[in-house]
């Protein structure tokens, strides 16, 4: 099996650590390998405040993976919460230039940095940048601008963001492994992926995920991502 094809979510839990060990197949869905599981320590509120007994219950948990999925895990996928977590809706714009009408991948870029071009506090770190919709040249409801002509382009874009150390505490707790990080997803939105269908996202769906120290929510309104965050209770 080639490394490309697996994928490794981990999730640091107040009542659990879960890692989960999965094959991606061709036609886009995945093959569950195996789950580990260990009781969490050092963990409040979904956030780590004892480094160390943390530390040993993720290596408790992914070797409980290894052995169920019989793959050695060299990287994960990481799972963030907590009550530090905080969201907001901003729309982005850019212009171009006028000897080009065409609007092409960099604009698309170029207009989520736009938005993003907000003030946060000091201490905090952009999370996702999760695309609602775009308008070009006034005319809303686009899906994929790259390719249309126009002038001005613009995006909403629900954008979430927490402090950066309590971030940043949790990646080197599973770095200390040692393992790499591929990424970390704001761990409501990586659910709703999984229990939503489009089709329920684009009549609006609202999932709640009560864990053992805070509860995370996410909203759908017309298949895109309105309001989320999380209650330390």
């Amino acid at each position: 099996m080639a490394s490309s094809d697996l994928m490794v979510g981990l999730e640091i839990g107040t009542s659990k650590i879960c890692v989960v060990v999965g094959e991606g197949r061709p036609d886009g869905t995945i093959k569950i390998l195996g789950v580990g599981q260990a009781p969490s320590r050092g963990v409040r509120k979904g956030e780590i405040v004892d480094f160390e007994t943390a530390m040993k219950c993720v290596h408790e948990a992914v070797v409980d993976a290894e052995e169920k999925s019989d793959i050695m895990i060299r990287s994960v996928y990481i799972g963030i919460s907590g009550a530090h977590i905080q969201s907001f809706n901003n729309r982005g714009c850019v212009t171009l230039p006028e000897d080009r009408d065409e609007i092409d991948e960099q604009d698309v870029e170029d207009v989520k940095i736009n938005a993003r071009e907000v003030s946060i506090p000091a201490q905090n770190a952009f999370l996702h940048s999760i695309i609602q919709s775009y308008h070009v040249d006034g005319h809303d409801g686009v899906l994929s601008p790259v390719g249309m002509l126009g002038q001005r382009l613009e995006a909403d874009f629900h954008i979430i963001h927490g402090v950066r150390n309590r971030i940043q505490n949790t990646i080197r707790c599973v770095k200390e492994l040692p393992l790499d990080v591929e990424d970390v997803v704001f761990t409501p939105f990586a659910a709703a992926q999984v229990v939503l269908t489009q089709h329920q996202k684009n009549l609006g769906a609202l999932v709640i995920d009560i864990g053992g120290g805070t509860t995370d929510y996410v909203l759908y309104v017309d298949g895109a991502v309105k309001q989320s965050g999380v209650l330390a209770v």
